[in-house]
């Protein structure tokens, strides 16, 4: 298959996110994701981005859903999956009709807001005091925190904090809300391959430079294994972040 003529500092920039995002899901307990568009919509399209990543992400997402296989809690994943099926057809339905500057704008703050959440432990503060409160958020939050997942999941891969915020707030042991995650973005990874083929982003030279990055999925994930007991959490989730919040940034002033 033909490969598009991307420039050199696509190369590096999509080859960074896609170890980035092995790394974290073998050794660092998240898939860095969220880090991938962003960072490869610096030189090309959101849309483009987004598209490449994705099929990587699913076979990434292989990987992880193994160890924690029929693990997940069925009740809360009932009560989300819902909200986040509409939020990616929502999504998707951006992508087709917003302009290329807004998306990259809209993909910025997002990149922003989530570097934010994650350096003021926003999302789990949100979710902590839900916890301690009498009544934690019922069904109707969950449905609303799954669809802005599957919103913001399908324009940038990045749909952890609102995930977070009603999932950490119902006192579910440690290895539910993993493999709750772990189903639900499994699920939606997948189920996003619908609009995104219909929106034409799958085709010959976006799939044909995701197997040209396939190797590198696998790779990122036995480097994260190999990294976990050498490399303190804290300093990699650093960088990460700091490129994440430099790189949304950036394409907030690229849309103007």
């Amino acid at each position: 298959m033909p490969l598009p003529d991307y420039s050199l500092a696509f190369y590096l920039l999509a080859a960074l996110a896609i170890l980035l995002a092995g790394i974290s899901k073998g050794g660092f307990g998240a898939v860095a994701g969220g880090l991938a568009v962003p960072l490869m919509s610096i030189v090309i399209a959101p849309p483009e981005a987004a598209a490449i990543m994705l099929p990587l992400l699913c076979a990434i997402d292989l990987f992880g859903l193994h160890a924690y296989w029929r693990r997940w809690s069925v009740r809360h994943l009932r009560i989300l999956l819902p909200g986040g099926l509409i939020g990616i057809g929502l999504g998707g339905i951006a992508f087709g009709l917003l302009p290329v500057n807004m998306i990259r704008l809209i993909v910025g703050l997002v990149a922003v807001l989530f570097t934010l959440n994650k350096w003021f432990s926003l999302s789990d503060r949100l979710a902590r005091h839900f916890a301690l409160s009498e009544r934690p958020p019922g069904p109707v939050a969950g449905m609303i925190c799954g669809l802005f997942a599957g919103f913001t999941s399908t324009l940038a891969h990045s749909g952890g904090p609102p995930f977070a915020i009603y999932i950490y707030s119902q006192k579910l042991d440690k290895t539910s809300i993993v493999a709750t995650s772990a189903i639900f973005f499994f699920i939606g990874n997948y189920v996003k391959l619908i609009p995104y083929y219909f929106l034409g982003q799958l085709n010959l030279g976006n799939l044909s430079t995701s197997l040209l990055f396939a190797p590198l999925a696998p790779l990122g994930v036995w480097l994260g294994v190999w990294l976990h007991r050498r490399v303190s959490e804290q300093v990699f989730y650093h960088v990460s972040y700091a490129l994440l919040f430099a790189s949304g940034v950036k394409l907030m002033v690229d849309a103007f």
